[in-house]
């Protein structure tokens, strides 16, 4: 949601940054592994039980996880490998993030079943993300919903902030990102229900088909999903 709608006005702003840091010969996928590196610390301090520190972390990983599409853009490097590499990236700061909060969760008095709880937001959050890319691979939209990653990751703050409220964070965050995986199954499930366009009638004189129609709209497709890797973020 909030990615949606600040995209343009967050991406105008950090364009003149990436032209900047371009010009010092970092590339893209530097910066991406310095954010997997801050993310790491940031599971270490949280669940160390540093939540303040680990909440300026959290923050702080928002800096490389969207300059490094800036200098890519910058740098003429965009590319499916930089958005697969991204991808991949996003998923393994979430899982270290509430692997962090789940190891803090832990090492409460009594734990119970707490720390089970991060790892069902962990799990809930993942949903979404594997729809989203499964209908990219299939040319549909699957983007949308009640939270994305950025508001997954507030209200994580919040729940870090106000740790008296975290395990109601957590459950807020499980319903939500239910909820997100939902309406995101419904909207693309609608979408490939719809008839595809009949293939425009070939000139005879041009000779047999080589291809049939169900094989071009595949390759139509297809070529809309290379279109979209190009970008390299995806929430």
């Amino acid at each position: 949601m909030l990615d949606g709608r600040f995209r343009n006005q967050v991406d105008a702003w950090v364009k003149p940054i990436g032209q900047s840091v371009k010009r010092t010969g970092i590339s893209a996928d530097a910066i991406t592994v310095v954010g997997i590196v801050m993310s790491l610390a940031c599971a270490i301090a949280i669940g160390s039980g540093a939540l303040r520190v680990g909440l300026v972390l959290m923050a702080l990983t928002g800096i490389p996880d969207t300059l490094d599409g800036a200098v890519a853009k910058a740098s003429g490097t965009s590319s499916q490998r930089g958005s697969f590499f991204d991808s991949v990236s996003d998923r393994l700061t979430d899982a270290l993030m509430f692997g962090g909060v789940a190891w803090y969760l832990s090492t409460l008095p009594n734990p119970g079943q707490r720390p089970v709880l991060a790892f069902a937001a962990f799990a809930s959050a993942i949903l979404p993300s594997y729809i989203r890319a499964k209908a990219d691979a299939l040319g549909l939209d699957g983007r949308g919903g009640f939270v994305e990653r950025a508001e997954r990751f507030v209200l994580l703050g919040i729940g870090l902030l106000f740790d008296q409220y975290l395990l109601v964070v957590l459950a807020i965050l499980v319903a939500l990102n239910l909820l997100t995986a939902g309406q995101r199954f419904v909207n693309v499930w609608r979408a490939a229900s719809k008839p595809l366009p009949a293939p425009r009638q070939r000139n005879q004189r041009r000779g047999p088909r080589t291809t049939s129609p169900s094989s071009e709209r595949w390759m139509a497709r297809r070529e809309q999903m290379r279109q979209r890797g190009k970008s390299r973020h995806l929430p």
